[in-house]
């Protein structure tokens, strides 16, 4: 995913404060190109910047367009932002995380490097074409004649009961699902597996036989005991290590103590 090439497009928002939330949504998430579908004099720019706090340059960078298709015409693909689905509403809509995958195919992937290859298998140098993401006013969002002029649908997921998204919550939602994209790398916190918690429980046990904890028999029972105890905690592997540190430096000074009684002793 190239978020150069990520274009957000407002099309006549009604409220300056929300244009000014859009921006620091966007900055949240690397995302810099604003277009504005409208006449720049009915905006106040003191009130934008109000919201956007430190993203206030994106508003004042941002370019005005008279329609969607002036505003995304020299994008490779727009895609129209809509909760409500019908035929001559694009028929299938695209969910966010389903669209950033096409995003980062033709935004040129990671690093401007193309997901396409060569014959040999080495990459394809690829800078990527514009990706526009429109999102309609706040009132009525995209109406049909305005979805036409975008090539695809998204709809973001919400209640029947009260199914309309504020206006920078949903440039939130797409924004980040594009940034998540980009960075996949980013590992949130993954539970261990059970192969790798037996070598936690083996490495305890290890500790406490050199302590002497267990005399002929009692290995097996504890051992069983710590696995369930542990895989029912979902440990991280930072939180794995740490456990192993403790029984590691507990089972060295039992040692340390009990070769220092025993000098003791013989004296």
């Amino acid at each position: 995913m190239n978020l150069d090439k990520i274009v957000i497009v407002l099309d006549h928002p009604d409220e300056c404060r929300n244009i000014g939330a859009a921006c620091r949504a966007m900055a949240n998430n690397g995302i810099s190109h604003l277009r504005i579908v409208g006449n720049k004099a009915d905006y106040d720019r003191e009130k934008i910047h109000v919201l956007a706090i430190h993203a206030a340059y994106i508003y004042d960078s941002a370019d005005f367009f008279e329609s969607i298709y002036d505003a995304t015409k020299d994008c490779a693909i727009a895609a129209g932002t809509t909760r409500r689905r019908g035929k001559k509403r694009k028929g299938k809509l695209y969910l966010p995380e389903e669209f950033a995958e096409s995003a980062d195919l033709i935004s040129g992937g990671k690093d401007g490097e193309s997901k396409n290859s060569k014959g040999n298998g080495e990459s394809v140098a690829n800078d990527g074409a514009l990706v526009a993401v429109v999102f309609g006013n706040e009132r009525t969002g995209l109406t049909d004649e305005q979805l036409s002029e975008c090539t695809v649908g998204v709809t973001i997921p919400s209640c029947d009961d009260f199914a309309s998204l504020n206006l920078s919550h949903a440039v939130q939602i797409m924004c980040y699902h594009l940034f998540r994209k980009k960075n996949e790398h980013i590992a949130g916190y993954t539970p261990l597996s059970l192969e790798r918690i037996d070598k936690t429980v083996e490495h305890i046990a290890d500790s406490l036989q050199k302590i002497g904890f267990f005399s002929v028999t009692g290995r097996s029972d504890m051992e069983r005991f710590w696995r369930g105890l542990l895989s029912r905690s979902a440990l991280s592997e930072s939180e794995a290590k740490y456990i192993e540190k403790i029984f590691s430096k507990a089972a060295g000074l039992a040692k340390k103590n009990s070769h220092s009684w025993i000098e003791g002793a013989q004296i």
